[in-house]
């Protein structure tokens, strides 16, 4: 019975099967052309960082609720009171604090779960601020959004990664557009309040730049993390959609 399951489970690959197996699709299995590990290693490892991503957008989705529609706390965020100010601005700096040692620590298990949660926290938190702070219709279409572009471009990677293309050539445009908006973001703050239009205007180009951040970083997610870097390669896809959402909710509170 043995030798008579071999040669029909090698059948049943070629017509069809699991698909987190590899077994279905063009390349005999393989999530792109040319590909030498095995397909079921990096299924399992893609799974493991999108359920990451899935516990990160879950808790942040409830603290920045929470933070929303517990009338104290935007209540307290909108008296512009000193201490109102320094919770404000410290828990948006906090992220960028806990940041460096995550990254440090991203490939040391457990100490990486520990860093890794505290960092979801310390964002979920700021995006509790600004959500607070902004809230309304502005906020709702920003994430329907979010959602609809994450969903629509993650599916769109992997088909054109399965069809043989490759997104890697994007990552100097990308940093050169980041850079970009850092600095002028930066110029608008210290020396020109930004306008209604200014802000609608960043907010869009930044969606985009995002948006093409979540295809490269999906790219490597399929084919060049290491089994090892779940860490990095959730947390990379998660300050894409972070960000996107934030320049969604910039350009939506802009136009409203």
């Amino acid at each position: 019975m043995a030798e008579m399951s071999k040669p029909q489970e090698l059948e049943t690959q070629k017509k069809g099967g699991d698909i987190e197996s590899g077994a279905a699709g063009t390349g005999g299995g393989a999530l792109y052309p040319k590909m030498t590990e095995d397909p079921r290693l990096r299924w399992a490892f893609i799974r493991k960082v999108y359920s990451i991503l899935t516990a990160q957008f879950l808790f942040t989705a409830g603290v920045a609720a929470a933070m929303t529609f517990i009338r104290p706390i935007p209540d307290f965020v909108l008296s512009h009171t000193p201490a109102s100010w320094a919770a404000y601005f410290g828990l948006l700096l906090s992220p960028l604090i806990v940041l460096w040692p995550m990254l440090h620590y991203r490939e040391r298990h457990p100490v990486n779960l520990f860093w890794l949660a505290l960092f979801t926290l310390c964002t979920s938190l700021s995006i509790g601020v600004v959500s607070a702070t902004l809230g309304g219709r502005a906020l709702l279409q920003a994430v329907i959004l979010t959602a609809t572009i994450l969903v629509a471009l993650t599916i769109y990677t992997f088909w054109a990664v399965r069809k043989g293309h490759d997104f890697a050539f994007l990552y100097p445009f990308l940093f050169s557009c980041l850079l970009v908006l850092l600095v002028f973001l930066i110029i608008q703050q210290l020396c020109f309040p930004l306008t209604k239009i200014a802000r609608a205007i960043y907010g869009c180009v930044a969606s985009v730049v995002f948006s093409a951040f979540i295809v490269y970083d999906t790219d490597n997610l399929i084919k060049r993390h290491t089994y090892d870097q779940y860490i990095c390669a959730a947390i990379s896809l998660y300050l894409d959609v972070i960000n996107l959402f934030i320049s969604l909710l910039t350009f939506s509170a802009a136009v409203e």
